[in-house]
């Protein structure tokens, strides 16, 4: 029988490739971060003037979320009436953004995974697939998602629903079957943990990512979403050789709301350096900054980027 050593070791070689991202040959020696943003809370803008936007502060990536003006789909742990976005649509925003030359990293989705109705949880993974097959006409083939939340009707269980030993079990049933449906449509998950869900902790992530055995399924790491629990240490080598994307955010300690960088506790001068050692080539987007507060959020990731010696790819 296989060692859980063994296991580990050869399910984190398996998830080491990268995503496109133009990783460095060498972990070590590795001085450059890309930066990107995300466009979640760009929701006064078109895909146009967003483009136009960005492009004037020297934005090269982002991980887009369809909430503008003229493309506004996403909806937080839903699914979404996606009949007007047809692959024509797709095609077409996905070229304003590359005409700025700005480079779409990844689509956020954010379907709720861990959903005790199983009819539900079905008709979540059959959104997350047709937001697959829409990224493949962008040129895009990297989704995020968080496992979600949920909570049965009735008075509060004795253990909170995220934390009950089936509830694991189908969580991790679902990662399996979303690995399946992003081999078969030559696509990446990355799932974001955060500490009041499922994925609570690097380590509990890891051991969910080890359990699904996926190379298709990574994870989105968000130290903001981390920092009541694990250490910047801790995050970064528990979840090594599994990284694909990482949210360049904020958070005060002891508060559930998460800040644009710079607003928190976060040691972001230590963050940058761990990034940059551990996940080479991997883009810091920036997230929780709209237009009228992107820029100083960017701003400050980027002062202390060249703080920390390094530059941004």
């Amino acid at each position: 029988m296989t060692s859980a050593m063994t296991r580990r070791t050869s399910l984190g070689a398996l998830a080491a490739p990268g995503l496109g991202f133009g990783r460095q040959k060498s972990r070590a020696g590795a001085r450059s971060v890309p930066v990107g943003v995300a466009t979640t809370d760009f929701r006064d803008q078109t895909n146009q003037s967003l483009a136009a936007e960005l492009k004037s502060q020297r934005v090269r990536r982002i991980q887009l979320f369809f909430t503008q003006k003229d493309s506004n789909y996403w909806r937080y742990g839903q699914t979404s009436d996606l009949k007007g976005l047809t692959p024509e649509r797709a095609k077409e925003i996905a070229e304003t953004y590359r005409a700025a030359g700005i480079a779409i990293d990844a689509l956020g989705v954010y379907a709720t995974l861990i959903h005790g109705d199983a009819a539900e949880r079905k008709a979540h993974l059959a959104y997350f697939e047709a937001l697959m097959k829409t990224g493949a006409h962008m040129g895009v083939r990297v989704f995020l998602s968080e496992m979600g939340h949920w909570h049965p009707p009735g008075p509060a269980p004795a253990v909170a629903y995220d934390w009950q030993d089936d509830v694991w079990k189908v969580a991790v049933a679902t990662g399996q079957e979303l690995g399946r449906m992003a081999e078969a449509n030559g696509a990446t998950v990355l799932l974001e943990p955060i500490y009041r869900s499922l994925l609570a902790s690097a380590k509990r992530t890891r051991l969910f990512l080890e359990e699904v055995g996926s190379t298709r399924v990574r994870a989105q790491l968000d130290p903001a979403n981390l920092l009541e629990v694990n250490d910047l240490e801790e995050m970064f080598a528990q979840l090594k050789p599994w990284i694909g994307g990482i949210h360049a955010k904020d958070r005060k300690l002891h508060v559930t709301a998460g800040v644009a960088a710079g607003q928190g506790d976060l040691d972001y001068r230590k963050f940058v350096t761990l990034a940059a050692q551990y996940a080479p080539g991997v883009p810091l987007t920036v997230e929780y900054a709209g237009t009228q507060t992107y820029r100083q959020a960017l701003g400050h990731l980027r002062a202390v980027l060249k703080e920390a010696g390094l530059k941004e790819g």
